[in-house]
């Protein structure tokens, strides 16, 4: 058997093998998330319900602190009253003047106390005067003596009784003091407390509340439906006694509407809590004793969202820890996979690879060879075309000499022939002795002489061949040298030429000839466009710029034709019979090397180009 069928069969035993660990994988998986999510869930529950607890009693005993807050406040109202000169002197009296004026003093006070009534009870135990004896259910007259705040009050000086009102038919506290005479009590003051508003903010928190005396009996609670219900059966007998002493009326003292389910190893308990109008539901009950009395207050917190959400934060937190593991098991169960798979087809394609990696090598090869002759000729090419710029280049500059060297002779036979001619006179005032006269002559000859130097050092140094590098260059030079150079050929119209010269310190980046060469191209261009016309102006301009330096040529000619302005910068591209079309090609070639632009607007008016350079 070959290699390569032994390692196709290695191939296909690690695929099966592969799908029988994923196989494996999934129950496990599977089965870890459903034992974590039952566990998870359980264990948010618990954590919630204990939250839950810690969260209630904290509430608890803020309602029960302020609670007592609520009575602590209401107990000093009969305490300062009982020590009152002046009701004690209406008790004694029993004058109905003076007890008129009791009665808008309680009034008053009442009203700054926020006590529900404020009443005075004589010794017989009738009241005399009441807070509320403007209105129709006034206490004053109304007989209290079968109170147990009053016959505790007269027996012990003070007494607290929360019971239902005779007359307001309303529930309430009442708090009473005992008024002494000289010789003895003279009657009681009591103030009843109601908690209206105590129980209106306990039903805002939406968790039922509700204060338990020490018989079970609701007494103040945030549903009023549950008010004088009782948290444990009550026998008859009992009940039939607590309604014949009319404390709670005729409530029918029935018990709450509650069911044990579980009790809390805190002393909390999860009972099943039937409220109005709604379906039984599960709730936790805390409770505390109200501080200063022997109340019990308790509340109930709903806990099937608090378990609900808890399980849920508890599962979403153990998916967050096992979802990320499992994927990392998985992952690098399937590296494993992916390995071993990698090794057998490595093994598998190694003779392949082996057998074409010398005929690739070959072919990279012969393709390196092929390579290094294009790159070979494309240097070539390069250096061809880099000596062919050059030479047009040449070319156009030895063209614009061409086109000045008549003129440039002119120029210089005139000097000569001067300079012949103040030599002669020269020799015939040195035989006549005038040897000043002839030294001016002489000194003539010198200034000539320089001028002729001066075209054909201009010329020479034009026609110089080479690429310049760019380097701090006078703009004035620029401008007077390719003045030099046209003044022979366009001799009869250099006056043409509007000139405005730069200051020597304003210099460009560039070369003297290079420049010289662009600014001649130029000038030629708009001389040849006016023509012998009597009114043609060429107009030279150069100024620094925000961004540079700019050179302008405007001339007022009748423009560049629409067909040769798109290509104008074109080579070949010329209107002229006798021209080569490269002068404004290779200007924008050179202006270009010194990083540099070059516009043209052109117009029936005229047109003008502007060369954009470089400060040095």
């Amino acid at each position: 058997m070959t290699t390569h069928a032994l390692d196709t069969i290695n191939l296909g035993e690690l695929h099966r093998r592969a799908q029988r660990s994923w196989l494996f994988f999934t129950v496990i998986a599977v089965g870890l998330l459903v034992v974590s999510f039952l566990v998870a869930g359980e264990y948010g529950r618990a954590k919630a319900l204990g939250a839950l607890a810690d969260q209630s009693r904290i509430d608890v005993s803020l309602k029960a602190s302020l609670l007592r807050a609520v009575i602590e406040r209401q107990r000093a109202l009969p305490l300062v009253l009982a020590d009152d000169t002046a009701i004690r002197e209406a008790l004694i009296s029993a004058d109905g003047r003076s007890l008129d004026q009791i009665n808008r003093k309680l009034e008053s006070l009442a009203a700054s106390a926020e006590a529900a009534v404020v009443y005075l009870i004589g010794r017989d135990g009738v009241a005399v005067a009441a807070s509320n004896w403007r209105e129709p259910t006034s206490f004053v007259g109304n007989d209290y003596a079968f109170r147990d705040y009053f016959r505790l009050a007269l027996r012990d000086g003070k007494a607290e009784h929360f019971a239902m009102g005779t007359v307001s038919r309303r529930p309430g506290l009442y708090i009473s003091r005992r008024i002494d005479g000289p010789d003895g009590p003279l009657g009681v003051i009591v103030a009843k407390l109601e908690f209206d508003g105590v129980e209106a903010d306990w039903r805002a928190s939406g968790k039922p509340a509700y204060v338990t005396d020490r018989r079970g009996i609701v007494l103040i609670a945030s549903l009023p439906s549950w008010r004088f219900m009782t948290t444990e059966p009550i026998p008859e007998d009992r009940a039939a006694e607590i309604r014949e002493s009319l404390q709670f009326g005729d409530a029918p003292l029935l018990p709450l509407p509650f069911r044990q389910l579980e009790a809390m190893a805190d002393g909390s308990t999860i009972l099943d809590v039937l409220l109005p109008g709604s379906s039984p539901e599960a709730f936790l009950r805390v409770e505390t004793m109200v501080p200063s009395t022997n109340w019990r207050l308790e509340q109930l917190s709903p806990i099937e969202t608090a378990l609900s959400a808890g399980a849920r934060e508890a599962r979403l937190l153990m998916l967050a820890v096992l979802v990320p593991l499992l994927a990392l098991l998985a992952f690098l169960l399937r590296r494993r996979q992916m390995i071993a798979t990698r090794s057998a087809a490595e093994r598998l394609a190694r003779n392949e690879l082996e057998a074409r990696v010398e005929e690739r090598t070959r072919d990279l090869r012969m393709a390196r060879d092929s390579l290094e002759i294009e790159i070979a000729d494309h240097r070539q090419t390069t250096e061809k075309l880099q000596a062919v710029q050059q030479d047009l280049v040449q070319a156009n500059r030895l063209a614009i000499l061409g086109q000045v060297a008549a003129g440039v002779a002119h120029e210089i036979n005139q000097p000569v022939a001067t300079i012949r001619a103040y030599a002669d006179n020269a020799r015939t005032f040195l035989d006549r002795g005038q040897s000043a006269t002839a030294a001016d002559n002489l000194t003539s000859i010198a200034e000539l002489t320089e001028r002729v130097g001066a075209i054909t050092d201009e010329l020479r140094r034009f026609a110089r061949k080479g690429h310049f590098a760019a380097e701090p260059t006078a703009m004035k030079d620029v401008i007077e040298g390719a003045l030099l150079l046209l003044r022979s050929r366009f001799a009869g119209r250099m006056d043409t030429i509007k000139l405005s010269l730069p200051p020597d310190e304003l210099k460009a980046l560039g070369n003297r000839i290079r420049l010289e060469q662009v600014l001649i191209n130029l000038l030629q261009n708009a001389l040849e466009a006016l023509g012998d016309g009597p009114d043609g102006v060429v107009r030279v301009d150069c100024a620094e710029t925000a961004g540079g330096v700019t050179l302008t040529v405007a001339d007022n000619g009748p423009g560049i034709p629409t067909e040769i302005r798109d290509e104008l910068f074109t080579p070949f591209n010329t209107s002229k019979e006798e021209g080569l079309g490269l002068g404004l090609a290779i200007s924008k070639e050179i202006v270009s090397d010194y990083g540099g632009t070059i516009e043209v607007d052109s117009g029936p008016s005229g047109t003008t180009f502007t060369v954009h350079l470089q400060k040095a």
